[in-house]
């Protein structure tokens, strides 16, 4: 599961008021290296909820990956800036789409149901009593 996927997920489970963000507990991680594009950057940006994306990076032990505030679209647009190692650009794009959850668990904030990950993929699937009315 990539960072992109963890920041798009809620819980939708009885009891829960937004379900958002889910808690990360990381288990194991891996990087698998992707072609940069900084034009899907740019255009995700605005949809992203950045405190939640810069929590993830906490729980995985990265702190230093991401500032606490977005990077600018000059930052992003800046000539050169996809191949700039250690720029806004490559920071982003490292968060969102390299680094993969192989194992660990998403927990709601509101409920503390836990949904595990398991080869990389979330299961929020729901028990039937936890599904709202």
């Amino acid at each position: 599961m990539r960072l992109l996927t963890h920041n798009m997920l809620a819980s939708n489970a009885r009891g829960a008021v937004t379900g958002y963000p889910l808690k990360l507990q990381v288990v194991k991680w891996s990087t698998k290296e992707v072609e940069p594009n900084a034009d899907f950057l740019r255009g995700i940006l605005p949809k992203l909820d950045w405190p939640a994306l810069v929590a993830a990076t906490h729980a995985l032990g990265l702190p230093e990956l991401l500032p606490e505030t977005p990077p600018t679209d000059a930052e992003l647009s800046a000539e050169g800036a996809a191949e700039e190692e250690g720029g806004p650009l490559r920071r982003l794009h490292r968060a969102l789409l390299e680094i993969h959850i192989e194992e660990g668990t998403l927990v709601c904030p509101d409920t503390e149901r836990c949904f595990p990950i398991s080869r990389g993929v979330p299961n929020m699937l729901l028990h039937e009593d936890e599904v709202r009315n």
